[in-house]
């Protein structure tokens, strides 16, 4: 069993209601900043959850700009359970944490606003969201889109030493299972579908899900290992490797797109037993697989 390290959730925020992962970056920005300045009634009386402090993730001799550096941290933070749904995020204490301005910290709200993790509410500030249901499936059908086409074409261009990179990864995956690091297993499978899309030299594909698939990425740290057994994935991820080396197209497709379903199964009994992290399900009128 692995044991997830999540914070006191006591002084909660209310589900949130949906917010569009495409929400305009000007939009969000005068927001952030109108909130972020005002002190909103009532915010002094609400219980507030400690931040884990996230300095240690910033690389200062780094050429990636700060602000880049600062909205990855703080979606891992929000991905892996660190920051739970209702933590109240500012502008100014995070800035503080992190030893930088203001600035980088809102770009970096703008774009975790974006990619629907974070909500300003007026008059209260920027939390955390709750995880949407329906944004999972919606962002799983784009990304099964995507993906199965770019596996279809690498069966066709990947080679040898490309094939090998996978294999090397499949065997890292492996040792991750087996000492039930669920943290680097996500790392390495998120190498795994990076490593697919370059084989085709067309890593857009790849930049282009990562705001879609953020709300997938928060139920694919719930489910592991124990609604998604990592035995399970692996096994996945070889049969799309098995097809890959075989230049199969229509079985590395098959695979993908398989794999990529693996999510409707565990979505249901992941919300079940973290009710406090999901939001009030919105069926669709249209099954969204393909």
């Amino acid at each position: 069993m692995v044991t997830k390290k999540v914070l006191s959730v006591s002084g909660r925020q209310g589900a949130p209601s949906a917010n569009s992962v495409n929400n305009k970056a000007g939009a969000a920005s005068s927001l952030i900043g109108a909130f972020a300045t005002s002190p909103g009634r009532g915010r002094a009386s609400e219980p507030r959850i400690a931040l884990p402090n996230l300095r240690g993730q910033l690389q200062v001799d780094s050429h990636e700009p700060i602000g880049k550096q600062i909205f990855r941290a703080l979606r891992e933070a929000i991905f892996s359970g660190l920051l739970v749904p209702g933590t109240s995020l500012s502008e100014t204490e995070v800035s503080e944490m992190f030893e930088v301005s203001r600035q980088p910290v809102r770009e970096a709200f703008i774009k975790l606003v974006e990619s629907g993790v974070l909500q300003v509410l007026p008059q209260r500030g920027t939390f955390v969201k709750r995880i949407s249901p329906r944004r999972v499936r919606e962002g799983r059908f784009i990304r099964e889109a995507i993906e199965a086409a770019v596996a279809r074409k690498a069966a066709v261009a990947i080679t040898d030493p490309q094939l090998a990179d996978l294999a090397s990864n499949l065997r890292d995956q492996k040792v991750a299972a087996k000492v039930n690091d669920t943290s680097a297993f996500l790392a390495l499978d998120e190498r795994f579908h990076f490593l697919i899309a370059q084989s085709i030299d067309c890593v857009a594909a790849w930049d282009t899900i990562q705001d879609i698939k953020a709300q997938m990425d928060r139920v694919r740290y719930l489910s592991l290992p124990d609604v998604s057994p990592l035995e399970l994935i692996i096994k996945q991820h070889a049969r799309i490797v098995s097809a890959l080396k075989a230049h199969d197209a229509d079985g590395a497709e098959d695979a993908m797109r398989a794999h990529l379903r693996e999510i409707l199964t565990s979505l249901k009994p992941v919300a079940e037993r973290n009710p406090d992290w999901f939001e009030p399900d919105e069926p669709e009128r249209v099954q969204l697989t393909l």
